[in-house]
């Protein structure tokens, strides 16, 4: 792997850094700066803003769309630069990454005319509607429908596991529209508006009183008719496309956040008094070394994509495989500190609580940040893919090993 930048790239750095000095609060990132919930509040509904005018929301996409055209590089030192100083890059997770890049390579030009511009200007919320209650890991099983009615898609069926699906002006879902073909074959993708009648959104309320996941149910839902991304009856290969985008995030930035939670549990050992533990020394000492693994495989994985030899999607499920067994080992590690005190709900320092990938949202109860991390962390290995289907991947596109028996 190579792990060192080219002087174009480190010139790009400096500018980033300097725009971040000139537009970040004073103070960022500094020990002990903080904000009001008013100026934190504040910060939000300015932040998006800022971005977009400095055209860092989605700045690898093509210049005619409204992006920089960043090159994979360019994008890297973008990520790094933003994730040193902890500052937010996107407006809206579904919409930057997962069906902006989706509408990208498959939309027609109508669609990125309409949707484009709000995604980079974070004013359209989106939700993602794959996952039903009897189609998980076998997602082609889904029995959501959508049948032509004149001019528009009538939809009918549940999602479930819809993270942000309460806030959502659209969701990009997956419907059968041709029950009589193979199930990979009769599936499209649709973007769906949320606000009429007959969506019916139900959250789905966790111990620590949040609710950003949810039931979505559809009766005779209206949906343009042109409003399909890359064709009827092609959904699967839209979809696998999404997925692909939902697991290549910032290879070399995403050690980062379990960088700063490591820390806060080793702080943690230390103010119970089991950072002599040697059971307790070995666990952090493995978490650690877990974490350094992930900043390697980053490295690893950017150099492949750079000299695109085509294993990139393999490297993806082998490092999304580790990171959220890694996360659960070192999350539940804390749990273990906190012992029986960590069986009830305990509150921190009353600042808001952010899940990865979703919203700032209060929670209903007080809650402390590695408890809530903790609860978030058992979906880890279920969302994006799940640990087994990784395990499958590798072994059958990483290893050439033979595929797994079908049940007769």
């Amino acid at each position: 792997m190579d792990l060192t930048y080219p002087p174009a790239a480190e010139e790009f750095r400096a500018e980033i850094a300097g725009w971040l000095r000139e537009n970040l609060p004073e103070g960022w990132g500094e020990e002990g700066h903080s904000m009001t919930p008013e100026e934190r509040k504040a910060f939000n509904e300015e932040w998006t803003a800022k971005l977009f005018a400095g055209g860092w929301i989605c700045a690898s996409w093509p210049a005619e769309y409204g992006g920089k055209g960043l090159t994979l590089l360019q994008q890297v030192v973008l990520n790094e630069e933003f994730a040193r100083v902890g500052a937010p890059l996107r407006g809206d997770f579904f919409g930057d990454t997962l069906v902006g890049p989706t509408l990208l390579q498959w939309g027609t030009e109508e669609q990125k005319q309409q949707f484009i511009p709000g995604i980079l200007k974070g004013e359209i919320a989106w939700c993602q509607g794959f996952s039903e209650p009897d189609a998980g890991s076998d997602l082609a099983g889904l029995k959501t429908r959508a049948e032509l009615d004149g001019d528009e898609w009538v939809v009918n069926g549940q999602k479930v596991w819809t993270t942000q699906a309460h806030y959502a002006d659209y969701i990009f879902l997956l419907a059968r529209t041709d029950p009589d073909v193979p199930k990979h074959a009769g599936i499209s993708y649709l973007l769906v508006p949320m606000k009429q009648p007959g969506v019916e959104v139900r959250p789905i309320e966790q111990i620590d009183g949040s609710a950003e996941f949810n039931e979505v149910f559809f009766t005779n839902v209206r949906c343009p008719k042109d409003n399909v991304v890359g064709g009827v009856n092609n959904g699967w290969k839209v979809a696998m496309t999404t997925l692909g985008f939902e697991r290549g995030t910032s290879a070399t930035t995403g050690h980062r956040r379990f960088q700063k939670e490591f820390d806060q549990i080793l702080e943690l050992a230390r103010r119970k008094g089991r950072d002599h533990d040697p059971l307790i020394r070995q666990r952090l000492a493995r978490s650690w070394s877990n974490i350094k693994i992930m900043q390697i495989n980053g490295w690893r994985t950017l150099t492949d994509a750079l000299n695109d030899t085509h294993t990139t999607a393999k490297l993806g499920a082998c490092n999304k495989m580790f990171w959220s067994e890694a996360h659960q080992a070192t999350l539940l590690l804390a749990m273990d500190l906190y012992g029986m005190e960590g069986q009830i709900l305990l509150g921190d320092d009353g600042e808001d609580t952010v899940l990865p990938g979703a919203r700032r949202a209060k929670a209903s109860y007080p809650v402390n940040n590695l408890q809530s991390l903790f609860f978030f962390s058992r979906s880890e290995t279920i969302w994006g893919g799940t640990a087994e289907i990784q395990r499958n991947i590798v072994g059958e596109r990483a290893l050439g090993l033979p595929k797994e028996p079908k049940p007769a």
